[in-house]
């Protein structure tokens, strides 16, 4: 039987640290469940941030939590991230391998005329806004950090209202634009810093750390049935829900407990997957009636609301930005 997606355990441990920084700790009963594994589950990961949340004395410590982090709390994907050789590998690595770190979520980009655009999509729903943030704020520090400060953020944007004053965001974040309610949780850069060369780039032992990295991904494929789902939709966009559980050898009732089990849903599964083969056909400048048939939709037209529902844009409008 699948188990639950999993997060590093340094994640978790750094959780505990920032509680004790703040003059605070973790329950006792939350600390023992991950002390002695090397993942731990999603639903004991957001137990933690629950604790962590109620007891800090800070609307932002989402946040707070993010710009403290290291490059260790991130595991080998850390690792593999700091090692690159630009950001464009970087960020090509931080899709690659983001699931290492934490299976609850994960990240898109692309280049839109002078910007690159990165989408962060989140598959939890305890405590999102803090959890974005802290995934956010941590993906900003980190670029700057990599890039010896040479990486210029022009924006950042959040899917959830904001969880203090806007101007506490901005001094926090070194950033003059942070906005709330938007279509989704995105960092904004100028598309030239994508070649800018990493401080610590080590392409030997980055390509090293890429093989230990895929055989973490293959472990943790087998045991996530979130990334079993994913796969059979990958290969299949056009399936519903009861064919891919057919596939899985369970009814399409046992697959909608087991992914609410592990935080999410088919749907949420699905319609990230297909946002993202949607926005790659799109850019190779397929014509919309074969991905809307590639995709599964009955015409266009089903296709484009559902890509206007996933993007705020019609087809349309996003290959015009490209």
């Amino acid at each position: 039987m699948p188990h639950s997606p999993t997060v590093t355990v340094r994640f978790t441990q750094a959780i505990s640290q920032a509680a004790e920084t703040l003059g605070f700790a973790l329950p006792d009963a939350l600390r023992n469940g991950f002390a002695s594994q090397e993942r731990v589950s999603l639903e004991l990961q957001g137990q933690i941030w629950e604790s962590f949340c109620t007891q800090a004395d800070d609307p932002l410590v989402g946040v707070q939590f993010g710009l403290a982090m290291e490059v260790g709390h991130l595991d080998t994907a850390g690792m593999v991230l700091m090692s690159c050789e630009t950001v464009r590998d970087a960020l090509d690595s931080l899709i690659d391998y983001y699931p290492i770190v934490g299976e609850g979520g994960h990240f898109q980009y692309h280049e839109d005329a002078d910007r690159c655009i990165i989408h962060y999509l989140p598959q939890y729903q305890t405590r999102q806004a803090e959890r974005v943030e802290a995934a956010m704020a941590t993906l900003l520090q980190l670029s700057r950090w990599t890039t010896g400060n040479k990486l210029a953020a022009h924006s950042l944007h959040f899917t959830h209202a904001a969880l203090d004053d806007n101007r506490r965001y901005e001094s926090l974040l070194g950033l003059s634009d942070v906005r709330f309610l938007c279509d989704h949780n995105t960092l904004i850069i100028p598309v030239t810093d994508l070649d800018l060369p990493l401080i610590y780039a080590n392409p030997a032992l980055c390509q090293h750390l890429r093989t230990l990295a895929d055989q973490l991904l293959q472990s943790l494929g087998d045991q996530s049935l979130s990334a079993q789902v994913t796969e059979q939709l990958r290969q299949h966009p056009h399936w519903g829900k009861e064919k891919v559980a057919d596939t899985l050898g369970m009814s399409g009732r046992h697959l909608v407990r087991k992914l609410g089990e592990e935080g999410t849903s088919f749907k949420l599964l699905r319609d990230g997957l297909l946002q993202g083969l949607a926005e790659k056909k799109l850019q190779d400048a397929q014509r919309l009636s074969d991905i809307a048939e590639q995709l599964g939709f009955s015409d266009e037209s089903a296709f484009s609301k559902a890509f206007k529902r996933w993007t705020g844009m019609t087809p349309a409008q996003f290959r015009e930005q490209q």
